[in-house]
């Protein structure tokens, strides 16, 4: 039983890092090198992410910085950028590509922290369907006889005290992002 919770807790682990990860990308009006984790550029056939090919910066606040480590491959890292959904149009300068973020308006903040709740929303769902998956495989054991309902009274109540601690977990990484993005 301890086995089945353990792995649950390792599966909410991934979910919030997945949801940390996601929230990162989302551009809050200052410069954040994670915007372009998402972007891949065509790099000899293969696409390769931004990091890989380039030193990425934050100069100023709002100005992120791209120098490719190959100069013949400022076009296509400026092709990727420009194709992607991040919304800003890079410049190019011959060594480096610039891309400068704008102010953000207080509609597009509102909008932001909108999608910022729904992706909050997707991961407490997928925290409680882990949940869910878990006390089945435990009343499978008690139905095999495998575990007692003492057992299993217990087990649920260990499973839902972890499930109410990453959903709060999810809150607070929420809340900390809408913070991020109506205070920039």
């Amino acid at each position: 039983m301890n086995e089945t919770i353990v792995n649950m807790k390792d599966k909410m682990n991934k979910s919030l890092n997945a949801l940390a990860n996601e929230l990162a990308t989302i551009r809050a009006g200052r410069a954040n090198p994670a915007v372009l984790d998402k972007v891949q550029v065509d790099y000899w056939g293969t696409p390769t992410p931004i990091q890989q090919m380039a030193a990425v910066s934050v100069s100023e606040g709002r100005i992120l910085v791209i120098s490719p480590w190959e100069k013949n491959q400022l076009k296509n890292i400026e092709k990727a950028i420009q194709a992607s959904d991040i919304g800003i149009n890079p410049t190019n300068d011959g060594s480096v590509i610039r891309l400068a973020f704008p102010q953000l308006t207080e509609d597009r903040r509102k909008e932001l922290c909108k999608s910022v709740k729904k992706i909050g929303e997707d991961s407490k769902v997928a925290v409680r369907s882990i949940r869910r998956d878990t006390i089945e495989k435990l009343k499978t054991m008690k139905k095999n006889s495998e575990i007692t309902e003492d057992d299993l009274k217990d087990g649920e109540k260990k499973i839902q005290d972890q499930t109410d601690k990453f959903c709060a977990e999810v809150d607070k990484l929420v809340a900390e992002k809408e913070k991020e993005i109506m205070t920039v």
